[in-house]
């Protein structure tokens, strides 16, 4: 962990008007999303506020739930137990393409390994990245090249793009796309600007 790096975005995004204005506010999440789209070359990011809800969206996204089956090369601890309690059964082999690939990216120096992140995940239809271990709080995103995918991992979260829409419009602006149920996965746009700043670093 990069203390100074650290010390230094908080500062920057402190002193920018994120926290006081609404107008900064609300661009702190298209604008990760937008820089995620950058560096990883996929046309679609969806934000959580913890690695388990972006491990949820990848596998709602590709319509896996409860009596579904997953399939990884290995998998950690902590995602065989959220899996687990989805009812998700999963199986450990090389013979198929994994159901996701999984990142964690943290400090390198001054620097960020977002880049190596990427490209370890490079093969994969869906990508997960956790940002948590930059230090601003729990941050995660998935990133893909299938609409689809993207629009059942944005529709699982509560105030998602979707459900924004559907508030200015008073009408489903997508009713195809339907979650049996939603989550409070939705990143705070503090959290957001500051993962921002320390990718742009790189």
């Amino acid at each position: 962990m990069n203390n100074f790096q650290q010390s230094l975005i908080l500062s920057r995004v402190m002193t920018s008007g994120v926290v006081m204005s609404i107008e900064k506010n609300d661009r702190q999440l298209p604008g990760l999303e937008s820089l995620i789209r950058s560096r990883t070359g996929l046309q679609h990011v969806a934000l959580f506020n913890s690695i388990t809800g972006a491990i949820h969206g990848a596998l709602h996204g590709q319509g896996i739930g409860h009596g579904g089956r997953a399939v990884f090369p290995g998998i950690s601890e902590r995602e065989y137990k959220f899996l687990t309690w989805l009812g998700v059964t999963f199986e450990e082999t090389r013979a198929e393409p994994r159901t996701y690939g999984l990142a964690s990216v943290a400090w390198r120096d001054e620097q960020t390994d977002f880049a190596a992140a990427a490209t370890r995940l490079a093969d994969d239809k869906v990508q997960v990245y956790d940002f948590a271990a930059l230090g601003f709080g729990p941050c995660a995103a998935i990133a893909t090249n299938d609409e689809q995918v993207w629009k059942r991992a944005e529709r699982l979260k509560i105030f998602g793009a979707f459900d924004l829409r559907t508030m200015w419009s008073q009408a489903e602006s997508e009713p195809d796309i339907q979650p049996t149920i939603q989550f409070n996965y939705r990143l705070s746009p503090l959290v957001a600007a500051c993962v921002r700043q320390a990718i742009q670093g790189d």
